[in-house]
């Protein structure tokens, strides 16, 4: 894409491939269970809530201060207002 040649090499880490979106669009995701999850090494991990129990949660990762995820559609966005969750 021609907008796009201006960032070189780095380009393909800015925007999914259209095939790319569509899969993304199609995936499974739930807003309520899917989180970030704070990570000493990796910053962030992707997490799945399991439970929720008188203000407890138990989270299918490794442990760390829980976030809210965007859907797939919004990986690489380049409009970050459009997101639902800004961290």
């Amino acid at each position: 894409d021609a907008d796009m040649a201006a960032f070189g090499e780095a380009a393909p880490y800015l925007r999914k491939s259209e095939k790319e979106r569509i899969e993304a669009q199609n995936k499974p995701f739930d807003a309520k269970t899917c989180v970030f999850v704070v990570h000493a090494k990796e910053s962030y991990v992707k997490g799945k809530i399991e439970s929720k129990d008188a203000g407890k949660v138990t989270v299918k990762t490794e442990g760390g201060e829980i976030f809210s995820m965007n859907p797939p559609k919004y990986d690489k966005i380049e409009d970050m207002a459009m997101m639902t969750h800004l961290h």
